[in-house]
């Protein structure tokens, strides 16, 4: 692998690219109150990442899989998801257009974040687990795995709160369903698609590279305390006081 890719400096670079490519795309969005809104959380997340990258930095790996991620969304974000023009890029350089060629009756550029979301955000997550929480084995791909999940029906609330909210073309736009009901279970059934599919990459890596995958794998299911909790830990705790 290149040397560029251990550099320390790698997320600077990383971060400077991206917000040229954000400011590129922040010229003339096609919807600016939605540009705002849907820019809210991103600019609160990479501000997270910026704030604990002296105490916390993530490997060059996670931030390379972030980084593709927002750079998706940066273009949802200008057009909003349902009029990103992909299928007119798509004609200009093949001559025809991607959604009549697989027969697609809307636009699914959400589609396409919100499975990338899984797929590209669940070993970021994975990390953390791995290194604040010490999961191991089958909790250092399950639980990756449960949050990006649990992330994205977080999503799919603040989505349906922010259309309550501000209502009318603004909250349509930002929903934007596109006249489908099941639009929230399709996104969410697709972020958890992308997250199965990336845990199980790393899987098959890890019993390819770690030697000890499968005993890691056994003592993490392994019965660590026999006594049950409950009301006996209360009990027991009460008897320390």
């Amino acid at each position: 692998m290149a040397d560029w890719f251990f550099n320390p400096r790698y997320p600077r670079v990383l971060l400077v690219l991206f917000a040229l490519y954000w400011l590129a795309w922040a010229i003339r969005p096609l919807y600016r109150a939605d540009w705002l809104l849907e820019n809210f959380l991103l600019i609160l997340f990479l501000a997270g990442l910026i704030l604990t990258h002296q105490r916390f930095p993530l490997s060059n790996v996670s931030y390379t899989l972030i980084f593709i991620y927002v750079c998706l969304h940066t273009v949802g974000a200008h057009y909003t998801y349902s009029k990103v023009p992909y299928d007119d890029w798509f004609r200009t350089l093949f001559g025809s257009g991607l959604n009549e060629l697989l027969g697609f009756e809307r636009n699914h550029y959400d589609r396409l974040v919100h499975f990338s979301f899984g797929f590209l955000l669940a070993y970021p997550i994975r990390e953390v687990f791995l290194r604040v929480a010490g999961a191991r084995g089958f909790w250092g791909y399950y639980l990756p795995l449960d949050v990006t999940m649990s992330f994205s029906m977080v999503f799919e609330l603040f989505e349906w709160a922010a259309a309550v909210v501000f209502g009318g073309e603004l909250g349509q736009a930002y929903l934007g369903t596109q006249g489908d009901v099941w639009d929230a279970h399709k996104d969410m059934a697709l972020a958890s698609l992308g997250a199965a599919l990336a845990m199980g990459a790393t899987a098959l890596l890890n019993v390819w590279l770690q030697r000890d995958f499968a005993r890691e794998w056994a003592e993490s299911l392994r019965v660590k305390h026999s006594a049950p909790l409950g009301e006996d830990e209360i009990a027991r705790l009460r008897r320390r006081r």
